[in-house]
């Protein structure tokens, strides 16, 4: 591995190579590098590379080189050196392009690429191939393809392809031989030189090993048995199944089918028939070669026709029967290349590259890449940057010439072709670039490789999902300098919000420089428009980095400025502020401060004013966002919401939150204290656990024959409202000797008990709930409050019952009147019967 002070001496730089001939990449170290082989590692597009017959890795004492005998398009690429150490990984990389070789007849296209073979079979397969970036001006009207059986080295025309489709089917070839295959692009001017072979391929039945089964036996060892060995011994097949389109293009389409069942264990090939939607009549299709796989390519269909299949499997008995006819086939239209890149961006980068970004394209699996052009401005032709499709949305051009002003577009690649060229970018001069082009997400950047002495200016744009914005104009010239001073530097990003007609809130990041101690303070300016002196806000200084500034006049402009301050004294002075104009906004909104209807305690803020999705940022006292795992923050349309997930003190202070992108400052500020707390949770309790209200709790009644009536009385409730009555911790039901009724209209729960006794002695308790609303009332009959009512009713029935018969109303008096009688009276109430009663 790396010793402790062993480092990169060199830089890896692009290469321009070209088609057949050899390249290098060499990189340098600052000492030998131990265990090389093991330790260093070679890259290209993310790919670990290995040794092979056209490349070789190389370690030589203080080097390590990747060497190319015979470049081809597949090798262009990024090309990283990796080294272990220590303390990590160290890299480099570079790219090396690989250019068209001169053409055999001037103006024929480039050659093609990434030649695969796809969907192996018996005699078929099909081949893919990327298309090449340059036409050199003429249109590509279709492909040759030449195949070469095992190491003959001899190569022989296959098939022509029209159109500029970089997909086709070849068949009839022949099982257990090996084939490679290359691919020529033809254009008017002529017919491109080969592309690289194709990997060697072995036609062969690769569905072979889905019919196998591994059997385990006898301590690791195992038996393999073929799913023909099941087969019946059946001589004529049966008809194959399952026929139908496996894919269909512009001109031609794949038939596939399922093998017939049961099939026999004789070798199987088959014939196929077609009729033309509509003939009544079918035709065989004639193949040069026996047809051995379940697939084949349809060549010769016209185009505007509708076709059905059918297929006869056959072997050394006889033909099947024909299959099912497949659903009706139809050449679909010649393929539509995908759309150019949007939002193609050039950036400078160096004194001899310019960096480019674009929108990646929305073409899925078949996007192949894209391929860059260049041309200098003025000039009408365009030159191709890359020979080998690039699958990032960015990418730095190197090797063009400083001063020189550049244009560039993109292009998508795909099976169908190279798409149209993207909208041409602006000229950009090539030059050095100071900052990168990356999208910065803060509005801080720290710019490195400056010179100094130098003076700088800089400009900056935003960009958003909808595009990049116009540049700004540029700062004040800044003097490179490295700064010594003991005092600390400047504060920035002072920002003005919560704008009232007396006061504003203001807020500062801390300087990045803080001199010879930490910075213990700060001191905020302002200065009225139209003067020039500047006054201390306050006579103090602030250790927060915010501060609100009140008592300022109405309908005035000011301008604010920070200075930190350090045991060494106060530092440099923040960039002024833009003018601030006091003044009370009509329709300014507060912070609204409530509990919503599940009960959750909120701070929200609604901007109807801003734009569709503005963005809302929510501050804790100032500093900084609010803790995720105290609130949860929810933003709608124009409108955003805090949550307290668990509100207790920690969550006591100043909430803030400002709309960034709105066009005016748009703020606003609440302090939650903990009596508005308390008041918010209680309310958030009542509404999580809502009471059913009580009008008159338990009541007792005894009735007219001496049955005690059991009743309370709630608000009203719904037709869903339940009622759970339990006596004495069991949930009873109406009988025979207790009756129980639930008026939910009413709110009244009734419970009458024909006679009371002992059995009933105990406690009553209602439990009700309608929706989330609850309530549980209990009444208690127990001890002398018992037996008193058992007393009550028992004379209360026997009364009754003594009142059925004739009685007494008024008992037995006596009086002497004036003539000195003695005058007995009595009052009784006579139930008329059948006969008269009798009074003795």
């Amino acid at each position: 591995m790396f010793g402790p002070t062993v480092e990169f001496t060199s830089v890896l730089k692009p290469i321009f190579a070209q088609e057949k001939e050899p390249f290098s990449l060499t990189c340098l170290f600052s000492d030998d590098v131990l265990e090389a082989e093991e330790r260093i590692q070679w890259f290209r597009d993310g790919r670990l590379l290995r040794s092979s017959t056209r490349r070789q890795i190389l370690y030589a004492d203080r080097q390590a080189s990747v060497k190319v005998s015979c470049a081809y398009k597949e090798d262009e690429g990024f090309y990283t050196i990796r080294v272990s150490s220590p303390f990590g990984p160290q890299e480099q990389s570079a790219y090396v392009f690989i250019r068209d070789a001169a053409a055999e007849k001037p103006g024929a296209p480039g050659s093609p690429l990434n030649v695969r073979c796809l969907n192996v079979h018996r005699d078929c397969l099909t081949l893919t191939w990327v298309p090449p970036s340059d036409t050199r001006g003429s249109t590509i009207t279709g492909y040759s393809i030449e195949l070469c059986q095992g190491d003959s080295e001899e190569w022989v025309p296959c098939l022509k392809t029209p159109g500029g489709t970089c997909r086709c089917p070849i068949q009839g070839l022949i099982e257990g031989q090996s084939y490679r295959f290359r691919v020529r692009a033809i254009s008017k001017a002529g017919t491109s030189l080969p592309s690289k072979a194709s990997a060697a391929v072995v036609m062969g039945d690769y569905d072979t090993v889905q019919k196998k089964t591994e059997i385990p036996f006898d301590l690791g060892r195992k038996i393999t048995i073929s799913k023909n060995d099941f087969e019946d011994a059946v001589t004529i097949p049966s008809a194959p199944t399952n026929v139908h389109a496996s894919e269909i293009r512009d001109t031609y389409a794949v038939l596939s089918w399922e093998e017939p069942h049961p099939r026999g264990r004789a070798p199987l090939t088959y014939t196929l028939e077609k009729s033309v939607i509509g003939s009544g009549t079918w035709e065989a299709i004639s193949s040069e070669t026996p047809i051995k796989s379940p697939r084949f390519a349809l060549l010769d269909l016209e185009k505007g026709k509708s076709y059905v299949f059918r297929v006869r499997a056959l072997n050394q008995y006889g033909m099947s029967d024909p299959s099912e006819p497949s659903e009706p086939i139809t050449l679909k239209g010649k393929p539509a290349t995908l759309p150019p890149p949007a939002q193609v961006q050039s950036f400078r980068n160096t004194q001899t590259s310019v960096s480019l970004t674009w929108e990646p394209v929305d073409g899925g699996s078949e996007l192949l890449g894209y391929y860059i052009y260049s041309r200098e401005a003025g000039a009408s032709e365009w030159q191709t940057v890359n020979n080998k499709p690039i699958q990032d949305t960015k990418f730095t051009v190197p090797g063009l010439r400083t001063g020189k002003e550049y244009e560039f577009c993109i292009r998508s690649v795909s099976e169908a072709g190279v798409g149209e060229s993207s909208a041409v970018t602006q000229p950009i001069r090539v030059k050095q670039a100071l900052v990168s082009h990356q999208p910065n997400p803060s509005r801080v950047c720290k710019v490195t490789n400056l010179h100094e002495g130098h003076f700088y200016e800089f400009r900056a744009r935003a960009m958003n999902w909808a595009g990049i914005g116009e540049l700004s104009a540029p700062s004040s010239l800044f003097e490179c300098k490295e700064w010594t001073m003991p005092e600390p530097g400047p504060p920035y990003d002072v920002r003005a919000s919560e704008i009232q007609a007396t006061s504003v809130m203001l807020q500062w990041e801390p300087p990045l420089y803080i001199g010879a101690g930490p910075v213990t303070g700060y001191r905020v300016s302002f200065q009225e428009i139209g003067s020039e002196e500047w006054k201390p806000v306050t006579p103090d200084a602030t250790s927060d980095t915010h501060l609100r500034v009140s008592d300022l006049q109405p309908g005035k402009q000011y301008m604010f400025r920070v200075q930190a301050m350090n045991s060494a004294g106060l530092g440099q002075p923040s960039v002024p502020t833009d003018p601030v104009l006091l003044e009370d906004k009509p329709d300014a909104h507060e912070i609204e401060v409530g509990v919503d209807e599940e009960g959750q305690i909120y701070l929200a803020f609604e901007a109807p004013e801003a734009p569709d999705f503005p963005e809302f940022q929510w501050s804790k006292d100032y500093k900084g966002p609010p803790d995720p795992q105290r609130v949860e923050v929810k933003d709608e349309i124009n409108k955003s919401k805090v949550i307290l997930k668990e509100p207790d003190l920690q969550d006591l202070g100043v909430y803030s939150v400002v709309v960034t992108d709105a066009d005016e400052d748009t703020s606003a500020s609440h302090t939650l204290t903990e009596e508005e707390l308390n008041k918010l949770k209680k309310l958030s309790h009542e509404i999580r656990n809502p009471v059913i209200k009580l009008i008159s709790g338990w009541n007792v009644d005894i009735l007219e024959q001496g049955e005690v009536r059991l009743w309370l009385e709630v608000e009203k409730l719904s037709p869903a409202a339940e009622l759970h009555l339990i006596f004495n911790e069991k949930e009873i039901f109406s009988s025979p000797n207790r009756k129980i009724n639930f008026d939910r209209e009413k709110g009244l729960v009734e419970v009458i008990i024909q006679q009371l006794s002992e059995d009933d002695k105990g406690s009553y308790t209602a439990q009700l709930q309608d929706g989330k609303a609850k309530n549980q009332i209990t009444l208690a009959l127990v001890d002398d409050d018992f037996d008193k009512l058992l007393r009550k009713a028992d004379a209360k029935r026997r009364d009754w019952k003594r009142k059925q018969g004739p009685y007494f109303q008024d008992p037995l008096t006596w009086k002497v009147t004036e003539d000195c009688q003695v005058l007995l009276t009595c009052k009784a109430s006579l139930h008329l019967t059948s006969n008269e009663p009798s009074v003795q």
